[in-house]
């Protein structure tokens, strides 16, 4: 069981397939943790965009320990961690939280489909969920 809402999880979902729809997300290598140079050039670019504005102030808006749930969905869903590992992951998460989490998330490219993944890896129906 995790400890964030679904329904929060949905919500960022959601917002993160606006913002990466109408940004131009680079297909590059996924970020590392913590954030490197070439993620910070590019959410430079992002500041002035509504969709990243509503979506890295969602993600602020969490608790330090949701926000740690939130990076661990993440890297369970983009297969880092395996299921039975998912008490790691968040250990780890909180270890590695710092005030650039929103950041390291949105400039995830599929941080949509990775938290909708680990949602689902956790049981949660995500065929139910609105993913627009």
């Amino acid at each position: 069981m995790i400890d964030l809402n679904p329904e929060t999880v949905s919500n960022i979902a959601a917002h993160a397939r606006d913002f990466q729809a109408s940004a131009s997300m680079g297909a590059g290598e996924e970020p590392v943790q913590p954030i490197d140079d070439r993620d910070l050039e590019q959410l430079s670019e992002w500041r002035g965009d509504t969709a990243y504005i509503e979506l890295k102030n969602t993600i602020d808006d969490l608790e330090p320990d949701q926000q740690a749930t939130l990076v661990a969905l993440m890297w369970l869903g983009r297969g880092d961690y395996e299921f039975d590992e998912w008490e790691a992951a968040i250990e780890y998460a909180t270890e590695a939280h710092g005030v650039a989490t929103s950041e390291y998330l949105i400039a995830t490219p599929l941080l949509a489909d990775y938290l909708v993944e680990g949602l689902a890896l956790h049981g949660y129906d995500t065929d139910q969920q609105q993913y627009v």
